[in-house]
C-alpha cells in the first residue's frame, strides 16, 4: 500500500483490439486505478475506451509484428511464449483472462486475482468449434491435437499463479474446477442499464444478432433459420466467419458489420427478439437486450441460463431456450416465440437485466480486491 493507503494494482488483459464484453470488465478497473501498469498482448491504440488508453497498455513482442491486428488469432501457439510480462512490485496482479493474461507470475508473495472468462476455450471445451477435424485433413489434425494437448499442459501449469478465481458465472466456476481443480467466487460483469434502456418506439418485424462473428457462436444456425422461416434478420458484427455467413445468407439477411453503440442499443430496442444460439460463458448481449425490453430466443446452455428466464418456467418470462443447437431446434424456439409473443412484457425483460448493473460489479469486484489486499479474503486452493 502506497502511504496515503491506496492500493498499488497491476492489471493485465489478454490482447485489446476492439470494445467488446471483456474489455467491458476491464474498464471499470482502470477508472478505479488510473495509474495502474497495463500489461497486455497486443494493443491496437484507440480500438478501446478512453479510460483503457489512459494507461498507455504495454503490448508484448507480438505487437511490433506488421499487421498482427489482422490474423493475431492464428498466433496462439506463440501466446505462452509471449505472455512473459515484467511485472512491478505491487500489492495484487489482477488479470482478466480467457488466454493467457492468468499467466502473469506476481512478484513472490503478492496475490494474484484472476478475473476468468473462461479457461482457454480453445484447448479445452471448444477444441471441435475451433480445430473442425473435416477442414483440416488427417496430418493437420494430429499436429493440431499435440499442440492442444502443450497448450492444456501449460494452461493448467500457469493456474497456479493464481491465488484468487472469479469467474464471470456458474457455468464458469464448473469449468475452473473442470480444468484447474480449483474454488473460485462468482462475480458476474457488468452492464450498462442506464445506457442499454427501453424508448418509446416500436418492435420491428425482423430478429437480431449481435456479436464478434466467431465460429462458436454459431450463428450460421440463425442464418439458415431464418433462411428457411423466411424472416428478417439483421446481422450486427464483423469476425472470422463472416465471409461463410454471407455465403449462407438468403435475401431477408442483412449485415452491417459491426456499428457504434448506439446503434446497437437502437437495434435492440426495436427488434422483435435477439437470437442467441452460442453456448457462451456468460453472454452480456442477453442482457443488453433485455435491458431495452427485447425478448431474447437462446440455447438453453451456458450463461443464457443464468440470465434468461425462459417462457414456461416462470411468471415474467425474459425469452425462450431451445435445447439443441440446430436449425431445427432453433427453427422451433422462433415458432413458439411467435406464438405466445402476448406473454412477453418488455417491462419484466428490463427488470431480469437490472441485478447485473455496473455498480453491482465494481461493488463486489472492488470489494473482493480489497478484502484479498488486507489478506481476509482466503487462497482459493483445491477444489471441494
Amino acid at each position: 500500500m502506497r502511504p496515503d493507503g491506496s492500493e498499488r494494482v497491476v492489471l493485465v488483459h489478454d490482447w485489446l483490439t476492439g470494445m467488446r464484453g471483456g474489455e467491458k470488465c476491464l474498464e471499470p478497473a482502470c477508472q478505479r486505478w488510473p495509474d495502474a501498469p497495463l500489461f497486455t498482448l497486443l494493443h491496437r491504440r484507440g480500438s478501446v475506451s478512453e479510460s483503457i488508453e489512459r494507461l498507455s497498455p504495454r503490448a508484448s513482442l507480438l505487437n511490433r509484428l506488421p499487421g498482427v491486428g489482422r490474423y493475431y488469432r492464428y498466433l496462439l501457439p506463440a501466446m505462452p511464449l509471449a505472455a512473459r510480462w515484467p511485472v512491478p512490485d505491487c500489492d495484487a496482479v489482477l488479470s482478466f483472462s480467457h488466454c493467457v493474461a492468468k499467466a502473469a507470475a506476481p512478484p513472490p508473495g503478492v496475490p494474484h486475482v484472476c478475473y476468468c472468462f473462461t479457461p482457454m476455450r480453445y484447448a479445452w471445451h471448444m477444441r471441435e468449434s475451433y480445430f473442425r477435424r473435416g477442414r483440416l485433413g488427417r496430418a493437420r489434425a494430429a499436429a493440431a491435437d499435440v499442440l492442444l494437448a502443450r497448450l492444456r499442459a501449460w494452461d493448467r501449469r500457469t493456474a497456479d499463479r493464481v491465488t484468487h478465481f472469479i469467474a464471470i458465472s456458474e457455468t464458469i466456476r464448473k469449468r475452473i474446477r473442470e480444468c484447474y481443480d480449483r474454488d473460485s467466487v462468482v462475480i458476474y460483469p457488468p452492464v450498462d442499464t442506464d445506457f442499454y434502456a427501453p424508448a418509446a418506439v416500436p418492435r420491428e418485424d425482423y430478429y437480431l444478432v449481435v456479436s464478434a462473428l466467431a465460429p462458436y457462436k454459431r450463428f450460421d444456425l440463425a442464418v439458415e433459420a431464418c433462411n428457411r422461416l423466411g424472416r428478417k434478420l439483421v446481422v450486427i458484427g464483423k469476425g472470422q466467419e463472416e465471409a461463410k455467413l454471407r455465403t449462407l445468407a438468403g435475401a431477408t439477411v442483412t449485415f452491417l458489420g459491426w456499428q457504434p453503440d448506439e446503434v446497437i442499443r437502437d437495434h435492440y430496442r426495436r427488434c422483435r427478439a435477439v437470437l442467441f444460439p452460442a453456448e457462451e460463458d456468460f453472454g452480456i448481449v442477453p442482457v443488453e437486450a433485455q435491458a431495452c425490453g427485447a425478448p431474447v430466443i437462446a440455447l438453453g446452455r451456458g450463461g443464457a441460463t443464468e440470465t434468461v428466464r425462459p417462457l414456461g418456467a416462470t411468471a415474467e418470462p425474459g425469452g425462450v431456450f431451445f435445447a439443441a443447437q440446430t436449425a431445427d431446434d432453433l427453427i422451433d424456439a422462433i415458432e413458439r416465440f411467435e406464438r405466445e409473443a402476448g406473454e412477453f412484457d418488455p417491462r419484466a425483460a428490463r427488470r431480469n437485466a437490472l441485478p447485473f448493473r455496473r455498480e453491482r460489479y465494481e461493488s463486489e469486484l472492488f470489494g473482493y480486491v480489497g478484502r484479498v489486499i488486507r489478506g481476509e479474503a482466503e487462497p482459493l486452493r483445491k477444489a471441494a
